[in-house]
């Protein structure tokens, strides 16, 4: 990191690349709109995104699993499963801004797990941290003065079951190499999505399939350039330019997508990313890493 720490605007640009990438995937998600059922767009995600697993195959093909790693993988897929088709549904009812905003809410989850599941225990600081992050996802949703959309509901699953699976990847990084880790999930999501997707099947059109072709293209890309940026830089100085992914999504949203800009989700996404960089450098002081970067938990 000493090298690495030197570099910090090649970190930064690949944080930018790195987030144009996700709202890309998030924007052409909503572009998919909502013919094709929700399961079935993120099974053909991954399906298609299998491709990328080539370079893996090797690792995948040497590695041993215990019962105990094949129990954590399956748990990890199960959790990643309902929360990726969930995030599809929530792109169908609500504006891309919105979900951006609610994903800021995945690292401050894994926090307050880590509490439960990996004995993490949490300061003062960071206790108010969260609760700044939780006045943040209030100001987005508001309930009680507008009606609550389900797709709002499914964001919140969403950022839940996606902490679910950024823990177990953690206990899992310990014990196999990251590219089995990344190579399980896509192996086990799509598995677990086959029967939902057939449950409900649409035929897609060559269009559809094109969009979610360059879905998968700039998910794995966006994953890619996250590497880069983590390689160049410290979390402390690429985290906060994860920001830019909430200007961004406002910005397509409301050109192509003709939403209203909403100040509130605004100012709540910048609370909550506020509360998700704190926790970020308190950890980084600390010497440890639990809270996951915002990127790290895009399906």
């Amino acid at each position: 990191m000493d090298n690495a720490a030197q570099r910090p605007g090649a970190g930064v640009f690949w944080m930018v690349v790195t987030g144009l990438c996700f709202v890309m995937v998030t924007a052409l998600v909503k572009l998919l709109g909502s013919r094709i059922p929700s399961s079935e767009s993120a099974f053909l995600r991954y399906l298609i995104g299998l491709v990328f697993l080539i370079p893996m195959m090797p690792a995948l093909r040497a590695v041993t699993l215990t019962r105990r790693l094949w129990a954590l993988f399956a748990l990890r897929g199960a959790a990643h499963c309902v929360g990726v088709v969930l995030w599809f549904y929530a792109m169908t009812r609500i504006p891309i801004a919105e979900v951006t905003a609610m994903n800021y809410l995945n690292p401050v989850y894994v926090t307050i797990l880590a509490v439960f599941f990996l004995g993490e225990r949490l300061a003062v600081r960071r206790i108010m941290a969260i609760v700044a992050a939780l006045i943040g996802a209030v100001l987005i949703l508001r309930p009680g003065f507008r009606e609550l959309d389900p797709g709002h509901i499914a964001m919140l699953g969403t950022a839940l079951l996606f902490g679910v699976s950024y823990l177990t990847a953690k206990i899992l990084s310990g014990e196999v190499s990251a590219s089995v880790v990344v190579g399980m999930l896509s192996i086990t999501v799509t598995i677990g999505l086959a029967p939902l997707a057939l449950a409900v099947w649409v035929w897609p059109t060559g269009w559809e399939l094109l969009v979610l072709c360059a879905i998968a293209t700039f998910a794995t890309a966006g994953h890619f350039t996250m590497t880069l940026a983590f390689a160049a830089a410290p979390v402390t100085v690429t985290q906060p330019v994860t920001f830019l992914q909430l200007v961004w999504s406002v910005a397509i949203g409301a050109l192509f997508f003709a939403e209203p800009v909403d100040p509130w989700v605004i100012a709540g996404g910048g609370l909550i990313m506020g509360a998700v960089v704190f926790i970020t450098w308190r950890e980084h002081v600390l010497k440890r890493r639990v809270t996951p970067h915002v990127s790290e938990t895009k399906g």
